[in-house]
């Protein structure tokens, strides 16, 4: 699989752009851009020159306790996603196909990597209803629900950008976000892989044994 290279510098330039309503259009002048890893559907991963940080993020898991990511992630190969369970298409889609693509991988390495969702509308996202959900997707991906500030400056830090959930016309409530799915390094606990929504089941399962190792895609 190919693979494009681009800075973080680049990353949160374009980051002042638009974000992606799951189940709309995306909004003008509201955020961050959506990136799509590379060029072209043959270039699902996008290997960063300079990797993200790993945000200083304390929130609430699914049993309600508080779960510190840089702690509980350290020297694991972490997968980052930011959504909420009420989307219709993007996010359920996004963990699907990472559920699905990690089965492939053997026994030891699906326990040694951890998926980390993290809700774009905590207001609604209780961590008992984030728990349910992602119970159906894969009992062993970690939720997370918080502060909506805080977890905004965590998006921001990683150049994914989100807004308040706010309610539509027809009495639907839509939360605006970036759908990145980032990959922290075990070795470095860098983010240095990005991956766009149209990434596939396919792109994951190839991709992943690579990144359990801190390989580049």
């Amino acid at each position: 699989m190919r693979t494009t290279r681009v800075t973080v510098a680049a990353l949160l330039a374009a980051a002042v752009l638009t974000l992606t309503a799951c189940g709309t259009e995306p909004a003008k002048n509201s955020g961050v851009t959506q990136i799509s890893g590379g060029q072209d559907a043959k270039k699902a991963a996008t290997v960063l020159d300079r990797p993200f940080n790993k945000p200083e993020l304390v929130l609430t898991d699914t049993t309600g306790k508080p779960w510190n990511l840089r702690e509980q992630t350290k020297g694991k190969p972490t997968l980052i996603y930011f959504g909420y369970t009420n989307c219709p298409d993007v996010c359920p889609l996004t963990m699907s196909n990472v559920a699905v693509a990690k089965k492939s991988l053997p026994k030891e390495e699906q326990d040694n990597l951890r998926v980390v969702f993290v809700t774009t509308d905590p207001e609604r996202d209780t961590p008992e209803s984030l728990g349910a959900w992602l119970k159906a997707q894969d009992p062993s991906f970690i939720g997370l629900t918080g502060d909506f500030a805080t977890i905004q400056a965590a998006a921001r830090s990683l150049g994914i950008g989100i807004d308040p959930a706010k309610k539509e016309a027809d009495g639907s409530v839509v939360s605006m976000h970036g759908a990145q799915v980032i990959a922290f390094s075990p070795k470095t606990d860098e983010g240095y892989v990005l991956y766009g929504e149209g990434t596939t089941v396919d792109d994951y399962a190839k991709d992943l044994p690579k990144l359990i190792k801190g390989e580049n895609p």
